[in-house]
């Protein structure tokens, strides 16, 4: 028997809300955790499945890209056959595409999995904002919004310990497996709790869920994506520019098809007209860059790490830890010092983010790379940190800003998306930077540690690029939310 805690907006917190809120809460750390977790897990999955280095990056940049395309439409069918049920669902394939991660016996069935796994966690994390906001009242509601926002945070930041420490306890091989493998005990409880006590809600008669528009989009990022990748491996062959140009096609195509379907009177996955806004096509770029920037770091640093230097997962996880606490700082008190500061909150963190991938690609650049250790790269990685804080929470609210009130809920899903799409999109291009310039052709750990420390400077400044046009683009959003300029 399922249990109906709908009630009004107006009436108190329906009893039960709190503990399904838990189930909502637990759904999230684990799709958050695992956009990061995975990072330090690289090496082990390397050396366990003997992946190839285009491999590494599609683990990453796959399950990024497939969360984000499923942000929109997920929405939309949660509209038409309730949020609930989309959310279980979600999570339930969410849980089963985890045990195909932790059991795959090689690169391509391990990416297929997490493509399944991002594709699902996109689709079960959309419905907790409106099954939040379906449970709480108002003043309970900014409450419940302020944990589901720490746990991201946690989630997020503290993924690349969590991952280090697993792998440390049970080893390399069992360990990376593991990695996966929790998110299933987790994944079964919040199934049956939300089964048990998440609202019904109200299903409605929303339009059709474009899946023509998802299938051209989804065609045209992943034509994008592959040479990207995979280019590098096979030198840049015709194939690699035909499949850029088929991206490229698909994508004109999807403008189209969605220019199309709003003039006949449908609901587009993406509603092109907000994109005569010039503030909220700087603000989505921004936000594809920023995260392209932010999400790279990880890769880097974990493959250079233990690959390059021949440390542990667990080392690697420490080393990482300055941002994560960053991290968390500077989200500590970013919406109360937007409120207070406006955009100038999002220009510190932004420029705080740029001083410190610069300064962790100077760093990469001019040590040798034996003698780095975790106290000459603390200090960068705390400044980008606190950064990324005060950037990340409140950056979504200025963006929705530069479009009309009434268009918010859709803005909100295309900045989510572009989010996710740029990590993908920083993933494949620092992934192809830095093993596009490793040359192991040498087998001493003093050479090896020498070339890895290069390529990752060079894929630093990748990033440090990212964070740069990132900086830029802030401007372009307003001085403050709900006062245009």
């Amino acid at each position: 028997m399922t249990a109906d805690t709908s009630l009004p907006p107006t009436a108190g917190v329906p009893r039960g809300a709190w503990p399904a809120f838990v189930a909502l809460l637990a759904g999230a750390f684990i799709a958050l955790l695992d956009s990061t977790i995975v990072n330090v897990a690289l090496p082990s999955i390397h050396t366990g499945l003997h992946s190839s280095d285009a491999a590494l990056s599609w683990i990453i940049s796959g399950y990024a890209l497939a969360f984000g395309l499923a942000l929109i439409p997920a929405g939309r069918v949660g509209d038409r056959f309730g949020h609930k049920w989309v959310f279980l669902a979600g999570l339930a394939l969410f849980t089963m595409a985890s045990t195909g991660c932790g059991t795959a016996q090689n690169d391509t069935q391990l990416i297929i999995a997490r493509i399944v796994q991002g594709l699902a966690g996109g689709t079960f994390f959309t419905p907790i904002i409106a099954l939040v906001q379906l449970m709480f009242p108002g003043p309970v509601r900014g409450k419940a919004f302020a944990l589901f926002g720490a746990t991201i945070g946690v989630a997020t930041a503290l993924g690349p310990l969590f991952g280090g420490l697993i792998i440390q306890a049970f080893g390399t091989d069992t360990g990376w497996r593991l990695i996966f493998g929790v998110n299933v005990p987790i994944g079964v409880l919040a199934v049956l709790a939300g089964i048990m006590l998440l609202p019904v809600g109200v299903k409605g008669k929303a339009a059709s869920a474009d899946l023509i528009g998802f299938l051209l989009v989804s065609a045209g990022l992943v034509a994008l994506l592959i040479p990207l990748i995979n280019g590098q491996d096979a030198a840049w062959t015709v194939w690699s520019f035909l499949s850029i140009g088929v991206g490229l096609l698909f994508l004109m195509l999807f403008a189209a098809w969605e220019r199309r379907l709003a003039n006949r009177g449908g609901v587009p996955l993406v509603p092109l007209r907000l994109f005569r806004h010039p503030a909220f096509t700087g603000g989505t770029v921004l936000a594809l860059a920023y995260f392209a920037a932010f999400t790279s770091i990880f890769f880097t640093i974990s493959l250079l790490w233990q690959s390059g230097l021949g440390r542990s997962a667990l080392a690697t996880g420490v080393a990482l830890l300055p941002f994560a606490i960053g991290n968390l700082v500077g989200s500590a008190g970013s919406d109360r010092l937007t409120g207070r500061f406006g955009r100038r909150v999002l220009v510190t963190g932004l420029a705080l983010n740029m001083v410190g991938l610069i300064a962790l690609w100077l760093i990469l650049a001019t040590v040798t790379a034996t003698s780095l250790t975790i106290w000459k790269i603390l200090a960068p990685l705390l400044i980008a940190g606190i950064g990324c804080g005060l950037f990340i929470a409140p950056n979504t609210d200025f963006i929705v800003a530069t479009v009309d009130p009434r268009e918010a809920g859709a803005a909100s899903g295309i900045i989510g998306t572009m989010q996710r799409v740029g990590s993908a999109i920083g993933i494949a291009v620092v992934g192809s930077v830095l093993f596009g310039s490793l040359d192991l052709t040498t087998s001493s750990p003093e050479s090896t540690a020498h070339t890895f420390g290069q390529s990752a400077a060079l894929a630093m400044a990748a990033s440090a690029a990212f964070s740069i046009l990132a900086f830029v683009l802030v401007f372009a959003l307003p001085k403050r939310v709900g006062n245009p300029w």
